[in-house]
């Protein structure tokens, strides 16, 4: 039988992992990964990161080295981060130059405590992106409202990025705005459009987690037929406004001069809630000209009893159903997914700075030895 995995590739669907260490390159699995199991891509955030350093002592001669260098946790941890990028990238750069840039891109993120100044975003994006140099690079930028200027100002200076913590329909319509702006100021300054490339991180089962106690305690009657309902109905909402944005005017001029689509990325698709299956999100989502980036966990359980064929019409068809009988029910999404917006800032935020301050007393106890 065909790998699962593979056959999300020929649906139209990129497999991604969501994860990222030092190990899994020098072993030799992320090549195998590739090779077997039809992974097309990578992402990272601070926490994957946080979880890397801590969790492996391979990056511990190189924290001693660069701590009596006399380098800051940051600095220690941008170069940890930009190496392992670089190495993913070098990794993926046959499949990058076999799909012509649709695919093999690994995600650098910016910092979140620049969630809510553009400028700092815009300059630390340009960093990144100089310093991994890859042309299958990615930087992170998070859909909020100070991060919808530094999308267009990066993807109209050629860097490839990806939008991330997004949760609202609305949010997204204003990052297709600005990646449409960002595109059409390189077309205007006679720039290739072609080697830039974006996805658009529509998270998805955090929506539920934090849904699903809203119904149990409104005493929605019964609960049991909208739990688990809205995340994948916010991301059916999501990609059919994705459909919608292919169809205009606006987007026929810039595909003709050689864009390709910001494609919808689903983010967060391990279930949080354990009497849901493993793959719960992962086959309600799998729709044509996507990308699914997937936790370790996630991406074996879909390895081995994955069911791939697209589905996003039955959800889309019984989204407006489900979201007004969560409305009759007294949830009010948009408020939900505000909630969820700052939750993800705050918690990645909080991921880095854990990570920084690992590396700092890794450092102490290594500097000593």
């Amino acid at each position: 039988m065909m790998n699962p995995l593979v056959r999300l590739g020929e649906l139209g669907q990129s497999p991604w992992y969501d994860y990222i260490t030092r190990d899994l390159v020098a072993s030799g699995e992320l090549a195998r990964l590739i090779r077997e199991d039809g992974l097309r891509g990578m992402t990272s955030n601070p926490t994957i990161f946080e979880k890397a350093v801590a969790g492996s002592r391979s990056y511990d001669d190189d924290i001693r080295r660069f701590s009596r260098e006399g380098r800051s946790p940051a600095e220690i941890f941008e170069t940890l981060a930009v190496a392992d990028v670089r190495a993913a990238c070098d990794e993926f750069a046959e499949l990058h130059r076999e799909t012509r840039g649709l695919d093999g891109q690994v995600s650098l993120e910016v910092s979140p405590a620049l969630a809510g100044d553009s400028e700092a975003t815009i300059h630390e994006a340009e960093r990144l992106w100089a310093a991994v140099d890859r042309p299958n690079a990615m930087i992170k930028i998070p859909g909020t409202a100070a991060g919808l200027p530094a999308i267009t100002w990066c993807i109209a200076d050629g860097i490839s990025v990806n939008v991330t913590l997004l949760f609202s329909v609305e949010r997204y319509a204003a990052v297709i705005e600005a990646w449409l702006t960002g595109m059409e100021r390189r077309l205007d300054r006679g720039l290739a459009l072609e080697p830039v490339a974006s996805v658009a991180s529509f998270f998805v089962s955090r929506v539920d987690a934090k849904v699903d106690p809203l119904l149990d305690r409104a005493g929605a009657n019964p609960p049991s037929l909208l739990r688990g309902q809205a995340a994948i109905a916010n991301a059916s909402a999501a990609y059919r406004l994705f459909e919608w944005s292919l169809g205009t005017p606006r987007w026929d001029q810039l595909t003709k001069a050689g864009a390709r689509p910001q494609r919808p990325l689903w983010a967060s698709t391990s279930t949080k809630d354990p009497h849901y299956p493993d793959t719960y999100y992962v086959e309600a989502l799998v729709a044509p000209r996507t990308v699914n980036t997937l936790p370790p966990e996630t991406f074996a359980a879909y390895r081995d009893h994955g069911r791939p064929a697209v589905r996003i019409r039955e959800s889309i068809a019984k989204a407006p159903a489900q979201m007004k009988a969560l409305a009759t029910a007294g949830i009010d999404l948009g408020a939900v997914t505000r909630e969820l917006e700052e939750d993800g800032v705050a918690k990645f935020a909080a991921s880095h700075q854990s990570l920084l301050s690992g590396i700092e007393a890794k450092a102490g106890e290594l500097v000593g030895r």
